[in-house]
C-alpha cells in the first residue's frame, strides 16, 4: 500500500486526535472533564495509535534512524521507564480503586440501614436478595456476609439491589 497518497489525512489524524487526547486528558487531570470527555479521551485514543502508526509508517527511514542515533535513544528509552515504573505499586498505597472504601461501607451496613440507603425497606430489599439466591435469616446480617467481601461481589449485588434510575 502507498501511503505517500494518504498523506493528506493520515498527518491530519495524528494532530486531531493528538489534540482530542491532549484536551480531555488535560481536563480529566484537573477534574473539569464533563459529558463524553473520559469516554472521548479512551475511546478516540484509538484513533491517536491508528495514526501514530500510520505516520511513523509513512516516515520509515527517518523513524528507524531514531533507533540508531543516543539523544533520541535515550529520550525513547527514559520514556519507556516511565511506563515500567507506572506499574509498580508504591509501599502503603491502596491495591483498591478509590471508590471501594464507600462499597465497602455500604456492604458492611446492617440490612435495615442499607434499605433506607437504597430507597426501599427492609422486607423488599430481604425478598431481592432471596431472590438472589442468599439466605437473610438476621437483620443485623450484612451483604458482606451475604456475598463475601470481594469487591466485585459487592459491586454486583449493589448493582442488582439498586433500583432502576431514569436517566
Amino acid at each position: 500500500m502507498n501511503l505517500n497518497r494518504h498523506r493528506s489525512w493520515i498527518t491530519p489524524l495524528v494532530i486531531g486526535a493528538f489534540a482530542l487526547s491532549a484536551v480531555t486528558g488535560v481536563l480529566m487531570f484537573f477534574h473539569l472533564d464533563s459529558g463524553l470527555n473520559k469516554a472521548a479521551h479512551e475511546w478516540l485514543s484509538w484513533a491517536m495509535l491508528a495514526g501514530a502508526g500510520l505516520h511513523a509508517a509513512l516516515n520509515l527511514p527517518a523513524f528507524k534512524r531514531y533507533f540508531s542515533l543516543r539523544t533520541p535513544l535515550l529520550v525513547m528509552g527514559a520514556f519507556v521507564l516511565l511506563l515500567g515504573v507506572s506499574f509498580v505499586q508504591p509501599a502503603g498505597s491502596a491495591k483498591e480503586p478509590p471508590f471501594a472504601a464507600p462499597v465497602h461501607a455500604l456492604a458492611q451496613a446492617p440490612i435495615p440501614v442499607l434499605a433506607q440507603v437504597l430507597g426501599t425497606n427492609e422486607a423488599m430489599l430481604t425478598e431481592q436478595l432471596r431472590q438472589a439466591g442468599h439466605t437473610v435469616d438476621a437483620e443485623h446480617q450484612t451483604l458482606e456476609s451475604l456475598v463475601g467481601s470481594d469487591l466485585r461481589a459487592q459491586i454486583g449485588a449493589l448493582k442488582r439491589l439498586m433500583p432502576a434510575s431514569g436517566g
